[in-house]
């Protein structure tokens, strides 16, 4: 997805923050849709024929597809050189960037932490509250609430800036949590948190592609979603494991509310952000003045 984003500020810079609030809405239909595909074709094909189908329609779909991206991303930027315009103005610059763009790669690690932590472990981890049955239920709410919190910003996140948007994101998920450890084994509890974790999910997934644009600008976009990913990848990697191993000498209540503080951590730092977003705002502003 880093490298899809990549592309749509180099094909569009002004309109990128729109078009990836796009492409994660398609995104989010992508399991819906191939899942039972998936299954369809295995029963017919088999799974090896299957894997032979999903590499043809790489090659013979996607590879054209981003070969055409590529030409028309170098086209835009030769044409952006020569009229000499800044597509997307950074609102943070000089100095205090450094320090940002550490506490944005620490604030999207600490939220992959508790994002993948629960989502890897997320049904046992509803039995264990004492759910059963009742928690595969549950789950299947995750996946509507992230198609959801994209269309409620597409249409009403407009005002919104990308930093604010951060905030609501990582706030929704430790949210969640809380309401999970304070309700179960009761399920209406467990629906509003496998609902409030989709819709930071969701939200998080265009935020990771739009706060970095919007906080320093076109100018070495690729590089920071690079650094995002590979922070937000290093963590992920190691959170089941430790979100495991805490339940097994502690308790399910226990490591949930953990990973809750986790995830407070992070609104805590996109707060932050947010913060120092308005500041440089008004900084560059004056500036142009």
């Amino acid at each position: 997805m880093p490298r899809r984003f990549a592309a749509l500020a180099q094909v569009n810079p002004l309109g990128a923050q729109r078009s990836i609030t796009h492409l994660t809405l398609i995104a989010g239909f992508a399991s819906t849709l191939f899942w039972p595909l998936t299954a369809m074709l295995e029963a017919a094909l088999g799974w090896r024929q299957v894997y032979l189908v999903f590499a043809g329609l790489n090659l013979l779909v996607c590879l054209p597809v981003h070969l055409w991206l590529a030409r028309v991303s170098r086209q835009r930027q030769a044409m952006t050189t020569t009229s000499g315009r800044t597509a997307v103005a950074p609102l943070v610059v000089g100095a205090e960037a450094a320090r940002v763009q550490v506490l944005m790669l620490l604030a999207f690690a600490l939220l992959g932490f508790a994002s993948s932590a629960i989502l890897v472990h997320m049904v046992p981890m509803l039995a264990a509250l004492g759910l059963g049955a009742t928690g595969v239920l549950v789950t299947t709410l995750f996946g509507p609430a992230q198609v959801l919190s994209r269309l409620v910003n597409m249409q009403f996140g407009r005002s919104l800036s990308q930093p604010a948007l951060a905030v609501i994101a990582a706030a929704a998920m430790p949210t969640g949590l809380v309401l999970l450890v304070l309700s179960a084994p009761w399920a209406p509890g467990a629906a509003l948190f496998a609902i409030l974790f989709g819709l930071g999910s969701g939200l998080s997934s265009i935020v990771s592609g739009t706060l970095p644009l919007a906080l320093f600008g076109t100018a070495g976009y690729g590089r920071r979603l690079g650094l995002i990913s590979s922070a937000r990848l290093v963590v992920s990697s190691v959170a089941p494991f430790v979100f495991a191993l805490v339940t097994a000498v502690t308790t399910p209540q226990l490591s949930v509310t953990a990973v809750a503080g986790v995830g407070l951590a992070s609104t805590l730092c996109f707060a932050g952000l947010w913060a120092l977003s308005r500041r440089g705002g008004r900084l560059v502003t004056e500036a142009a003045q």
